[in-house]
């Protein structure tokens, strides 16, 4: 029989709970109601006391600034792009070290490495190895006879290079994941299947990918979340440019807030922000639940 808890014990309750409350209202709750306000406000980071309240001009502004809607487009550019070429990345690279060979853990360490590193490191690092005319990529495309290409200095080029350098950082962290789910799937199904006269590649179809839908689910999930927050590479490797080609919304938010001081303002762009991404995880919960 279960005992009611007492007052005392909701009290200790209450007490283990404190200090994550306090750390969660502090740096999560504040901040977002502080968000909501001053997104209604002109406030300017280097005359706080002079701000107003505004109602709906800031939003009324977003709607005909350039950058903002380029900002939209661009991230969502970059979504669209990093969620089939990373997690292709991944399932290939799980793949590829899911059979038990001499040199396994050489790839796993090879694969997951750039995981750990820092992005900022990673962006610095790849900014020299494109450089246009001294880096070590257009080095080798010369030696096969390609001409040198602009990379990040290119409006046309630029996102998608960010696209392939965010892909190789994240990919060994969805590759262990893919690699769990791989790995949980009893070999009993793919020696029925040889038996049935299965080929690898339709063993990997009817067998692999369909075992593997929870841990891709998961996966899209995570990916998609990630990449919406899309900050460090282009503000290291491009500083948004050129021409705002890599200029996505949590960028701008910074750019605006920190760089411009215009505190009221990007607060409304974050509120836009949240929104979205709010609307977007309803949408996929819905689209799950009924998958399910």
């Amino acid at each position: 029989m279960n005992k009611k808890p007492t007052l005392k014990d909701n009290i200790i309750g209450y007490g283990f709970l404190s200090p994550a409350l306090i750390l969660l209202t502090i740096f999560l709750l504040i901040p977002v109601i502080m968000v909501f306000y001053y997104a209604f406000t002109d406030y300017y980071l280097l005359t706080p006391d002079a701000r107003q309240f505004i109602g709906l001009d800031n939003f009324k502004r977003l709607i005909s600034d350039p950058i903002f809607i380029k900002s939209i487009w661009n991230t969502g550019k970059f979504v669209i792009w990093i969620i089939p070429v990373q997690l292709g990345a991944a399932l290939g690279m799980a793949l590829i070290i899911n059979k038990q060979r001499k040199g396994n853990m050489f790839f796993k360490v090879a694969f997951f490495a750039p995981v750990v590193m820092s992005l900022v490191v990673i962006s610095i690092l790849w900014l020299y190895l494109l450089n246009p005319n001294e880096g070590l990529i257009n080095t080798l495309l010369a030696k096969i006879g390609i001409s040198a290409q602009p990379f990040l200095t290119s409006p046309k080029q630029a996102m998608y290079t960010i696209v392939f350098v965010s892909a190789w950082q994240g990919a060994g962290y969805q590759m262990l994941l893919f690699l769990g789910g791989m790995q949980n799937i009893s070999s009993d199904v793919y020696e029925a299947a040889e038996i049935d006269g299965f080929s690898k590649f339709q063993q990997f179809r009817y067998i692999t990918l369909p075992l593997l839908k929870p841990t891709t689910i998961f996966v899209v999930l995570t990916t998609l979340i990630s990449a919406f927050k899309l900050i460090i590479q282009p503000m290291v490797m491009a500083q948004g440019g050129p021409m705002n080609s890599t200029m996505t919304m949590v960028y701008y938010i910074y750019q605006t807030g920190f760089t411009d001081r215009m505190v009221g303002y990007s607060s409304s762009i974050a509120l836009i922000f949240t929104t979205m991404i709010g609307l977007i995880t309803l949408a996929q919960r819905k689209l799950i639940k009924e998958d399910n």
